[in-house]
């Protein structure tokens, strides 16, 4: 039987030991059931640039960083196929990110038939059309120019940037509603009907569920990733079904 684990928003971070051990927990009793792997974004928390892997921003980091490379780089090797998706913390990991832990960075969205039906896989962010806000600032550092920019700064004004930036991301969203936040309803169906999609598959937004669709005839479904917390989530598509699994 062929299965596929799909993960997202784990946010690891050095100073969230927990969420490192559910990492290492999944990786060595549940990812080896797999023989394909993808992690849809926000793996970690921030990502500077793909120079986080270097040794020289300090100790910590780079045992940190290190140690969930060379888990997926082991999964790579020896398990199974593996690849990310760029999400709104994490869309500056790059070439030397892929090839230090053997994975395919895949473009957004990404299609696949599974059990026969065109399957779509996507972070989930640009569907979160109602916060305004937040669609201009992923335009802007999605932008080429933007990231370019930025990656020619040295690793502590980007740190300093990065610090800054998601302290007003907290800031902004005390302000919105949950429904802001979410996605909408509209920009879901017509991605949907614009690429014949019968399964979505997305995270961000912290809602695990599962939603159904009928437009005209045709019956569609939407599956949310739960993000990573007291504990893990993964999403397992094999030959029957599809399931949501969780662990402590």
């Amino acid at each position: 039987m062929s299965i596929i684990h799909i993960i997202s928003d784990l946010h690891l971070s050095q100073d969230r030991a927990d969420l490192t051990a559910l990492f290492t927990q999944y990786m060595n009793d549940f990812a080896t059931k797999s023989e394909k792997l993808y992690v849809l974004g926000d793996l970690f928390e921030v990502w500077i640039g793909d120079d986080c892997l270097a040794n020289d921003i300090n100790d910590e980091d780079s045992t940190f960083y290190q140690n969930v490379i060379s888990q997926f780089k082991n999964y790579s090797d020896n398990i199974g196929e593996l690849f990310f998706m760029h999400g709104n913390r994490d869309f500056l990991i790059g070439e030397m990110f892929e090839k230090a832990t053997g994975g395919k960075i895949l473009p957004e969205p990404f299609f696949f038939y599974h059990n026969d039906k065109q399957t779509a896989l996507m972070h989930g962010d640009s569907l979160c059309t109602d916060d305004k806000e937040y669609q201009e600032f992923r335009a802007m550092v999605r932008n080429q120019v933007w990231q370019k920019e930025f990656l020619s700064l040295p690793k502590e004004k980007r740190i300093e940037i990065a610090t800054g930036l998601r302290e007003q991301s907290k800031d902004a969203q005390k302000e919105k509603t949950s429904e802001i936040m979410d996605v909408n309803q509209d920009s879901v169906i017509e991605f949907i009907r614009e690429n014949n999609v019968d399964q979505l598959i997305h995270g961000h937004t912290h809602r695990q569920d599962t939603h159904h669709y009928e437009i005209g005839k045709n019956k569609m479904t939407r599956h949310v990733l739960a993000d990573w917390g007291n504990q893990g989530f993964y999403l397992e598509l094999n030959d029957c079904k599809i399931i949501t699994n969780y662990f402590p």
